[in-house]
């Protein structure tokens, strides 16, 4: 595994803190944009780590299922996963199931006590409070890893990624020529990227020219499940969703099994969050208010069931934060159509198609316009098509 200068020093300061963990702080952030090889470190402390003490059980957490599954096979292709090691999601890691007479699942709880003598957190940023505070109630030292050139989290005012104490900035040579990791640079540093071509399915389209319009319709008739289509206003939200509903056949504008959907609004007792990406596998209607449904979401095990607000769907808002559906909202979660989605809702999440409409709001400024157009350009693994100025 290669390591970068800026690697070098990163795992000397980590190696430090980790050793003298008793007389320090529990905590250490580490910050790495696209492409600085975030996850290679990672994977090198733990060798390192093995070579100073193979009894040494460390658990890696990420915030999704998607991440802990690319993380999980990331350390398992470098032969650094060891005996006592667990990777899985943050919630996995640190509530227990609640079950019911019927081995029906009706909750989470904290568990008592963690088995590790290390915690290594991945995608960091997306770490709520008080998920944090729940981490750091074990006593057990914290390595949280995430990209600080990201958006902060979608609620809240805390932003475990705002000063990371470590940084890594220098692009992963093996990475530097890959055209996506390029346009995330021109995101970050400048706000601005010029309409082109810069490599296969790669992409910026003129928002004003015809022909375009015509290319964006192709790739939205074209939509499948590795699509992710984002945009920055609700209106434009629900035009698409509206839009991708019509063309997959759903002839009614009530959800249905098989819609995409996500999750508005964090439950920690249900094992469900603010972001996550699902797909509604059975719903009925319960009364004049309420769906009663089950979601599977991506990458996760467990199938939600439960209550959705009815109101919810399509609508520009997330109604808890609306007073007249407050109490709406104490009885059942929030679900929404997810073909479409915000990019401040799409953090965490990636897909191999990313297509991208540019919108950019009057109030925001260029730093935030530089975080949202980074956050955005970096959720594409594969393809991006950009629709702007």
């Amino acid at each position: 595994m290669d390591i970068s200068a800026d690697k070098k020093i990163a795992l000397k300061e980590i190696l430090a803190w980790y050793a003298k963990k008793a007389a320090s702080k529990q905590s250490l952030t580490l910050g790495g944009y696209a492409g600085t090889g975030k996850t290679t470190l990672i994977a090198i402390l733990r060798k390192v780590l093995f070579g100073q003490n193979p009894k040494l059980k460390v658990a890696f957490a990420a915030f999704t299922g998607k991440a802990a599954r690319v993380l999980k096979n990331y350390l398992k292709d470098n032969a650094v996963l060891y005996k006592g090691d667990s990777v899985g999601t943050i919630h996995s890691l640190i509530y227990s199931v609640i079950e019911n007479e019927a081995h029906e699942i009706v909750g989470w709880k904290r568990k008592e006590e963690l088995k590790a003598d290390l915690i290594i957190v991945d995608e960091a940023s997306m770490v709520d409070q008080k998920i944090w505070l729940d981490l750091l109630s074990y006593d057990v030292p914290i390595l949280a890893v995430g990209d600080h050139g990201q958006l902060p989290p979608v609620s809240g005012q805390f932003n475990l990624m705002e000063k990371p104490e470590l940084k890594l900035e220098e692009i992963h040579r093996q990475v530097a020529d890959n055209p996506i990791i390029k346009l995330s640079i021109e995101a970050r540093k400048h706000g601005r990227i010029k309409v082109g071509n810069y490599g296969q399915g790669v992409r910026k389209l003129a928002k004003n020219d015809p022909e375009s319009q015509e290319i964006i319709e192709s790739y939205l008739q074209n939509y499948t499940q590795d699509t992710l289509i984002l945009c920055g206003y609700n209106n434009t939200r629900i035009k698409l969703n509206n839009y991708l509903r019509n063309l997959l056949g759903y002839d009614s504008p009530l959800p249905m099994a098989g819609d995409r959907v996500i999750c508005l609004r964090n439950k920690q007792q249900k094992a469900i969050f603010n972001g996550m990406l699902g797909t509604i596998q059975n719903i009925t209607s319960k009364d004049e208010n309420f769906y009663d449904l089950k979601i599977l979401f991506d990458d996760e095990e467990q199938v939600f069931e439960g209550l959705a607000v009815k109101k919810q769907f399509g609508s520009s808002v997330a109604l808890n934060f609306t007073r007249e559906n407050r109490a709406l909202t104490l009885q059942a979660e929030l679900f929404d159509f997810a073909y479409a989605i915000t990019v401040h809702k799409a953090q965490g999440s990636q897909a191999r198609r990313v297509i991208l409409f540019e919108e950019r709001f009057k109030q925001m400024s260029d730093v935030d316009w530089r975080r949202w157009l980074y956050t955005a350009v970096t959720r594409a693994e594969e393809e991006l098509i950009i629709l702007g100025d």
